[in-house]
């Protein structure tokens, strides 16, 4: 039986760390002692029930809690029964009938409210100091600073690929710090920071190395990022026992250089996890078979090198301690070689809960072993909690421990024991980690399993030949060359099933994404494991299986039973009840049951359509038929919209630079038929220069609030010179650019008619508060009542509907509180709809409204932002509308991303 008793631990301090990681010091400090107070109540009811069950004085014989003691009589002339041989009864001592002590169904759940309060206020202890060391690292990065950083390299560098060349052109490495110096202030500092940049040099960048970099601090999501122009300068080097982990490392990727194409860069990924020349068109492939934990040194790998290791001790006929040192020192020795991540750390703290199991004489259970090293992790680093690669990890576990055996049991009358093994494991790990992927890629892997189940039987010869080759290989490189050869065979092996699978038709099927996306296949992978493991009519026929095999007659008697049964029919007697020894056929459904049936698949079906809509994100470049591309302009705004081969509508075209028209130029757009300026702010107008340059602009649009007042002239001025109507927007104005109505290149503000079809058809939502019912062909530079405390620039924002390849898309400008207001009022009023895209307004600020989000409900939510003292993106911008099922794409972590519509269905190119 399972044994689960540690599972509401592990859950309690899971929940618990997840929800303290992003809280305060001093709340989750007071939450600490709360949980500490609340344990010691506890226990001292443990205490106190305890004493009464000892003492016989909770209940009588017959009870869950009796000692089944009886009091002897102290009275003169008593004679006393010897509690033991030749040991004497002291009066009043209670008389023990030989059973032990029972606890009741109180004492265990007692027991279990104590242990799940300690890890509760072990994680909270551990999350409330470990905030209060990365108080001031926080501070100075919700605020944008430049900060000088001195920290420790704590993970491989990672290549990142330019969106439009494909080229690596930035890397990303994790540090850890020690001290940070801002504004002229050094402080000592604690927590992780991810160091991204461009430049040359970060390669040779080693693990464990003290550093120091500079560059400007920001949040994206639950990371904290400092960016810089080149490498983080090396002022120490890692320790002898780190450089020669190192050593291994490089001397791997140099024994496998000359290998083939595949090996070269599967052999170190599969040994040590180092994916930096894995083929990005085998990398994708592997993506859509999802056999991406080849690569990701997850506990399968761990699992085989201590597999190896341990059966070498029991060939050697090791003694117990020295089986418990020699596979502690193997597991240590993995984690440092492969790097500390998430699912190496889970399997360690497993393995180590099966070594102590080793040296106490006691078998170790995986479910148990899971939960005790996720619980001691968390109170460790309860940062984990919110790690997909440590939640992929854990889920995987729980899910070969929990499902593999029952649904082997299920499959063994149908292949036998070893296939039904062999089968089970995939599908329980595919089961268990396919809702989790949703979240990382809104789609699903059709041919996972199968994929998995072929390259299998590879990834053991290939993990042991790869790990021999990276630790012989700083001393013996031929030796490490010829090993990688070896593992290169059955790399390749699984390179060509990932290959093959991924090119089958329907390799990967769009998904819901979100929690929604999340939700949803959850439901169905139960109900689908249910049906496996609970249908009545499998297990009959199973077990009928199963009966005909044990027992099968000869072939003799098999065709003498044909003739006879044959002989009776052909007779016309139909009395026969079938075969013997068999059971009757079940009865057919009801056509009641039917009918619910078909209602619940229609159900579910509506489901996905109605309530999450998909979208699909890959890497890779901006592909040739984008049909909406936002512009990576830094802290600013450039949206694009196809509106013929060569010509778009441009919303707003960001900061001062050459950014927008660079983004145009990649797109080969040499025709804006509309230029949209929302407002006058430079981070939306001041790239205009560089978009006039060489193209021809067939109008301009813009807001009727020349405010600030000398960036509104410069702009108008600029267009002016460069012969571009300019026309003053109009709430409830409708046009259309490109296709094949856009004939005179004007604005109809009349609201009959259709106003174009193909190119981009747009409506003005709203143009300032209230609207601005001015008919003026420019806006005055006249000083307005609204002012920049009053949102008024931002409000003045036009907010438009645009609609191209069958896509709605709403762009927000800088909206403020006011403006938002105002624009969830009118399309309250006019009844709309949710729609595909919303460009989130004033680039993920703050200020959001929430009855606009819900209003607009889109598919993907696009924040346009860059390096900021503001703090955008801000995490209640982007909660808002992931919460209302949007897909949340931003250009400071994609750069610039393109949407495209394929066979009907939304996606996202250049942004993973």
């Amino acid at each position: 039986m399972t044994d689960l008793r540690l599972v509401p631990a592990a859950l309690a301090a899971w929940g618990t760390a997840f929800l303290a990681v992003g809280a305060a010091p001093v709340a989750v400090l007071r939450g600490a002692s709360l949980a500490a107070a609340l344990l010691g109540v506890v226990l001292g009811g443990v205490l106190l029930g305890a004493r009464r069950a000892r003492r016989g004085t909770a209940a009588g014989p017959g009870t869950a809690t009796s000692l089944r003691a009886a009091r002897v009589p102290s009275g003169p002339g008593d004679r006393r029964r010897p509690s033991g041989p030749g040991r004497p009864v002291r009066p009043g001592q209670p008389v023990r009938t030989g059973q032990p002590v029972r606890w009741g169904l109180t004492g265990r759940v007692l027991g279990q409210v104590a242990l799940v309060v300690a890890c509760v206020a072990a994680v909270l202890l551990s999350a409330g100091a470990q905030l209060a060391d990365r108080q001031a690292l926080a501070d100075l990065a919700g605020q944008g600073a430049t900060a000088t950083a001195t920290a420790t390299v704590r993970s491989a560098v990672v290549p990142r690929s330019n969106p439009w060349s494909g080229a690596t052109d930035r890397h990303e490495v994790r540090v850890s710090l020690h001290d940070l110096t801002a504004r002229g202030v050094t402080t000592a500092a604690g927590g992780t920071v991810v160091v991204t940049g461009t430049g040359d040099g970060w390669e040779g960048l080693p693990y464990g190395a003290s550093v120091v970099v500079t560059g400007r601090l920001a949040v994206q999501g639950d990371r904290t990022m400092l960016r810089t122009e080149g490498p983080p300068r090396v002022v120490e080097p890692p320790g002898v026992f780190l450089r020669g982990v190192h050593a291994m490392r490089r001397g791997l990727l140099d024994a496998t250089e000359g290998l083939s194409p595949q090996a070269r860069g599967l052999v170190p990924g599969v040994a040590v996890g180092d994916t930096s020349r894995l083929d990005p068109v085998l990398a994708d492939a592997m993506r859509t078979t999802s056999l991406t934990h080849v690569t990701a040194v997850s506990g399968g790998h761990f699992a085989i090198v201590v597999a190896c290791v341990a059966g070498l001790c029991v060939l050697a006929r090791a003694p117990r301690w020295a089986r418990v040192l020699i596979t502690g020192a193997a597991m240590a020795g993995f984690v440092v070689l492969v790097h500390p991540e998430p699912s190496v750390l889970r399997a360690a703290a497993m393995g180590v809960v099966g070594v102590v199991g080793i040296a106490l004489g006691r078998p170790s259970r995986a479910v148990a072993a899971l939960a005790a090293g996720v619980v001691v992790l968390l109170v460790l680093d309860p940062a984990l909690a919110r790690s997909y690669g440590f939640v992929l990890s854990v889920a995987a576990t729980a899910g070969l421990a929990l499902l593999t055996s029952p649904l082997a049991a299920r499959l063994a009358p149908w292949c036998g024991r070893t296939t039904a093994q062999v089968v089970a494991v995939p599908v329980a790990a595919q089961a268990a980690c396919a809702p989790v992927l949703v979240l990382l890629d809104p789609s699903v892997s059709t041919w996972s399993v199968p994929a998995n189940l072929l390259a299998a039987p590879a990834l053991g010869p290939a993990t042991v030949l790869g790990v021999l080759a990276t630790v012989v290989a700083p001393w013996w490189p031929a030796a490490a060359t010829a090993l990688g050869w070896a593992a290169g065979i059955f790399t390749g092996w699984i390179a060509g099933v990932a290959e093959a699978f991924a090119g089958l038709p329907g390799a990967r099927l769009p998904w819901p994404g979100g929690v929604g996306g999340l939700v949803l296949l959850a439901l169905g992978t139960v109900v689908l494991l249910a049906v496996v493991l609970r249908s009545r009519a499998l297990r009959e026929a199973g077990e009928r299986r199963a009966a005909r095999r044990a027992s099968s007659p000869p072939l003799r008697e098999r065709a003498a039973r044909v003739v006879r049964v044959t002989r009776r029919r052909w007779s016309g007697d139909r009395r026969g009840k079938g075969w013997p020894g068999t059971t009757p056929r079940r009865p057919r459904p009801s056509p009641g049951q039917v009918v619910a049936g078909a209602l619940a698949v229609v159900g579910l079906v509506a489901l996905v359509v109605a309530l999450v809509r998909p979208l699909v994100v890959t890497t890779g470049p901006v592909p040739q038929d984008w049909a909406v591309v936002a512009c990576d302009v830094g802290q600013g705004d450039a949206l694009v919209l196809r509106s013929g081969p060569r010509s778009a509508v441009v919303v707003d075209v960001g900061p001062p630079g050459a950014a927008a028209g660079g983004c145009l130029d990649r797109l080969g757009v040499d025709r804006v038929d509309l230029l949209v300026l929302s407002h006058f702010h430079a981070d939306h107008v001041g790239g205009l220069d560089a978009v006039l340059r060489g193209r021809a602009v067939a109008r301009a649009l813009v807001t009727a609030t020349a405010d600030p007042p000398e960036q509104a002239e410069r702009t108008l001025a600029a267009l002016t010179g460069a012969g571009v109507p300019v026309e003053v927007a109009q709430p409830g104005a409708t046009g259309s650019s490109g296709g094949v109505d856009d004939v005179d290149g004007r604005q109809d503000a009349g609201a009959s008619g259709d106003p174009g079809t193909g190119g981009v058809r747009w409506e003005v939502l709203q143009a300032g508060v209230g609207g601005v019912p001015t008919s003026a062909a420019r806006p005055s530079t006249a000083p307005t009542a609204l002012t920049e405390s009053d949102g008024g620039a931002n409000d003045a924002s036009v907010a438009l509907l645009l609609h191209v390849a069958g896509m709605d898309v709403v762009a927000l400008g800088d909206l403020e509180d006011a403006g938002q207001a105002a624009l969830a009022r009118t399309l309250a009023q006019r009844g709309s709809g949710p729609v595909d895209v919303v460009k989130v307004a004033h680039h993920g600020s703050a200020t959001q409204s929430d009855r606009l989000a819900e209003l607009l409900s889109p598919t993907v939510a696009l924040v346009s932002s860059g390096e900021n003292t503001y703090g955008h993106p801000t995490d209640r911008a982007l909660d808002l509308y992931r919460g209302v099922g949007a897909t949340v794409l931003r250009t400071d972590t994609c750069g610039t991303f393109a949407l495209v519509v394929r066979d009907g269905l939304l996606a996202a190119a250049g942004c993973g």
